[in-house]
């Protein structure tokens, strides 16, 4: 399937990267097992912190250097971290999170912030790198996440008012077009933070 393609590591950093990542992953399905929706509240989390990062440094990057041609990429950045927050505000009210889970976002997202932030300053493009490999499991999640809902072992429930408005659905729109929708950014997201992570290769 063209959606879950893969970015097969070359250097060292990646497969430390993709090791990192299959770590994640394996705390997620531990954890969470088939509860996508909830899945999605804590990892959604997780997922809008490198962008903000990331914009954030080479914001400062940029007024540091006193170099321009730095916008582009802050602003795609930003917007990555802003798309990540709204897939947050969706699931929040597609699974009701609760107060455990709650606790556990603050948590995650605390240490998370501070160790990406670290990744980023001294190895930008493994961070890059770790990115989108996350994304790439994202996608993968929300694939299975859309046969959960095909094969009606998740109701397909009408998506929320904040869905329709921020991807501008139908009315009538369902779980099951907010997933696709969420996979088609993640999906974006992949493929944007691999050519970063590439264009340090240069």
């Amino acid at each position: 399937m063209k959606d879950l393609i893969h970015y097969t590591p070359i250097q060292f950093s990646d497969r430390v990267a993709l090791s990192f990542t299959k770590g994640m992953r394996f705390f997620a399905d531990t954890f969470f097992k088939k509860r996508y929706g909830h899945r999605a509240v804590v990892l959604e989390t997780v997922a809008g912190v490198p962008g903000m990062v990331a914009g954030m440094w080479t914001h400062l990057t940029s007024l540091r250097s006193m170099k321009v041609g730095y916008g582009p990429k802050i602003r795609t950045l930003l917007a990555e971290a802003e798309n990540e927050r709204m897939h947050l505000m969706t699931f929040i009210e597609i699974a009701k999170p609760n107060m455990f889970e709650r606790y556990l976002v603050l948590i995650t997202q605390a240490i998370f912030w501070n160790f990406f932030f670290i990744i980023y300053v001294f190895f930008p493009r493994t961070a890059h790198r770790i990115v989108g490999y996350f994304e790439e499991e994202a996608v993968y999640s929300y694939t299975e996440y859309l046969k959960e809902i095909d094969e009606g072992r998740t109701p397909n429930v009408p998506a929320p008012k904040i869905a329709i408005d921020y991807w501008k659905l139908d009315a009538t729109a369902t779980l099951r077009d907010v997933v696709i929708a969420v996979r088609n950014d993640e999906a974006h997201h992949r493929d944007t933070n691999h050519q970063f992570a590439s264009d340090y290769d240069r």
